[in-house]
């Protein structure tokens, strides 16, 4: 291995942050919003609108948007914490799913907690 050339490891980490969680979150987040009963919709919505805010502001440069003082308060805080707070937070509050009663199609938890750990595992390995 060369001195400058990354580890695997690292890469999938960073391919897996950027691109990968925010977008899958966001599906779960949908589908628990749309088939939700009572409570359980709520913090499913505050995660998909933070998912998609994510979504935004990764792509935005991509797609020329990436001016602004919006943009530049929600690039700020998704490079806070080398990125992981704008990931944690939406996670956290669909953590809050999964505690609530009467939530629906409980597979969406296990799927966010996997998706979760596969999230934290490659961050502590990568640390």
């Amino acid at each position: 291995m060369e001195f400058f050339e990354p580890s695997p490891v690292l890469l999938g980490f960073l391919f897996y942050k950027k691109f990968l969680f925010l977008p899958l979150l966001a599906a779960l987040a949908l589908i628990r919003v749309a088939v939700g009963h009572g409570i359980a919709r709520w913090p499913a919505l505050i995660a998909l609108f933070l998912s998609a805010g994510g979504i935004a502001t990764t792509f935005a440069p991509a797609a020329g948007l990436a001016e602004g003082e919006l943009y530049v308060a929600a690039a700020q805080f998704m490079a806070e914490g080398g990125g992981m707070a704008a990931l944690l937070v939406p996670a956290a509050f669909f953590l809050i799913c999964s505690i609530t009663p009467r939530a629906r199609w409980r597979w969406l938890d296990v799927i966010h907690i996997v998706l979760l750990l596969i999230l934290l595992g490659l961050w502590w390995w990568t640390s």
